[in-house]
């Protein structure tokens, strides 16, 4: 049996009068979940905000609490790092929606008195938009008594939220860093969402979502959906190089036995996946990437978004990224152009694929290091 790992304690900040979502629901109590790293100078103008990316949280820079393994962006966050935590005030919040301890699925819902009903919300949780998502940031940002961010950094979905951060609040972002992103979801990524959401329905164990009623966990079926999402992550270039067609533990192929040595590499992913993601959370996030269109939020016109913006941008995309390729990045500057905004873009060689943003690529580090001193310099830190 797949059991439900046990809860964690996580730094959060309860809002008890909640927070009115874009499909007209309201999620009362809303919990954001977050860690800081460096410290808030005097005149609070070092805060770097940090989105994180679909499968990310907010464990940026230190040991995962449930996998013991380093934090998702320790290569780029830290002192005298290109994120300088000798320098600046780093947040990160876990997504509305999430599971690691902000409002979504497998928290406790409340009753219509806000008292905790003594389930979790599973599929009863509304749907949620990136904009919701960055609602519940500021929120946060609010609480942390920050009237500007020096920065909004983030890569994927993470990127997402930058560019709804600048949309929605352009007073409070001198600068923004979204990275190897789009403005929507382009149609083959909507279809690898529907693929691992399937799979996790389709998960004897799924019982309409309930899962967690008998301490089960649609396992198989998330296992497969992370397998799935991770190979988009990566470049054939990548696989050819890392794994070719080796084989695992013997010479020739039995056809019943043994393992390519890929296999074995998603398995393993997707079954250290099931231990610290939640399904529901996985439908409710994807879902909200999919809707994600800055276009048909401002009227058929991205540049409309940002019209009249004092924003810095840093538009940053991978050569070899085939789910965020370049050309949507391109199409993102040549709006920020439009909007008259002030943008730099840069286009990162590498075969590394889409997870290049969270590999050790020095011209990346570079150019991001360098755009935040400048941020700093435009925010006087």
């Amino acid at each position: 049996m797949n059991q439900v790992s046990p809860p964690l304690v996580h730094q959060r900040v309860l809002f008890e009068d909640g927070l009115a979502l874009d499909c007209g629901a309201v999620v009362a109590p809303l919990a954001v979940a977050y860690r800081t790293y460096g410290k808030l100078n005097a005149a609070k103008s070092n805060a770097v905000l940090i989105c994180h990316a679909l499968t990310g949280d907010q464990y940026v820079a230190e040991i995962h609490p449930l996998t013991g393994k380093p934090g998702w962006w320790e290569s780029m966050v830290g002192p005298g790092k290109p994120i300088d935590t000798d320098r600046y005030f780093v947040v990160c919040a876990n997504v509305l929606g999430g599971c690691m301890g902000s409002s979504g699925p497998p928290e406790e819902m409340a009753d219509a008195e806000g008292r905790p009903a003594g389930r979790p919300w599973g599929v009863d949780f509304p749907s949620v938009t990136i904009r919701d998502m960055v609602r519940a940031q500021k929120r946060l940002v609010d609480h942390l008594g920050i009237a500007r961010l020096m920065a909004v950094v983030g890569g994927s979905m993470g990127g997402m939220q930058v560019l709804e951060w600048a949309a929605t609040y352009p007073d409070m972002v001198v600068a923004a860093a979204p990275i190897a992103t789009a403005t929507n979801h382009s149609a083959q990524n909507i279809a690898f969402n529907e693929v691992g959401r399937a799979a996790i329905q389709g998960d004897p164990d799924w019982k309409g979502g309930a899962y967690w009623e008998d301490g089960r966990i649609p396992a198989r079926g998330l296992s497969v959906a992370r397998m799935v999402a991770h190979i988009t992550y990566l470049s054939e270039q990548a696989l050819t190089r890392k794994f070719g067609r080796k084989l695992r533990g013997a010479n020739a192929l039995t056809f019943l036995e043994d393992v390519f040595e890929v296999e074995s590499y998603l398995r393993h992913q997707g079954s250290t996946f099931v231990r610290r993601f939640d399904a529901n959370s996985y439908l409710t996030i994807t879902r909200a990437m999919d809707f994600f269109d800055m276009a048909a939020e401002h009227g058929g016109d991205v540049a409309a978004a940002f019209r009249g913006t004092e924003t810095r941008f840093l538009v940053v995309s991978f050569s070899s990224d085939w789910l965020f390729p370049t050309e949507e990045s391109r199409a993102l500057v040549r709006a920020l152009n439009a909007a008259a905004a002030n943008v730099s873009f840069v286009e990162i060689a590498t075969d590394k694929g889409h997870d290049a943003f969270l590999l050790d690529e020095p011209v990346f580090h570079r150019a991001l290091g360098g755009f935040l001193r400048g941020a700093a310099a435009k925010a006087g830190v």
